[in-house]
């Protein structure tokens, strides 16, 4: 592997975007439906670990105390 196949870590979104894009123009054809998957098992299970992590910082502060009462979620909130 050359250096230029690793992201830097100081490039930018569009430079990274710019560089999956290309790989997936040198992807054979017959490939891209595999690829499409790969690529959405990838954003879902990345999407998950966010759920997860989630539920558990507010399962933590539910169970330590530190959450509002359910009553109290809409106070100061104008629903109109």
């Amino acid at each position: 592997m050359t250096d230029q196949n690793f992201v830097a870590d100081n490039a930018t979104t569009t430079e990274i975007l710019e560089q999956v894009i290309e790989e997936i123009q040198q992807t054979p054809q017959e490939y891209l439906p595999n690829l499409l998957q790969i690529v959405r098992l990838f954003r879902e299970s990345v999407t998950q670990n966010k759920v997860e992590e989630s539920f558990r910082q507010g399962w933590q502060e539910a169970m330590t105390g530190n959450a509002l009462p359910v009553s109290e979620l809409w106070d100061g909130i104008d629903a109109e």
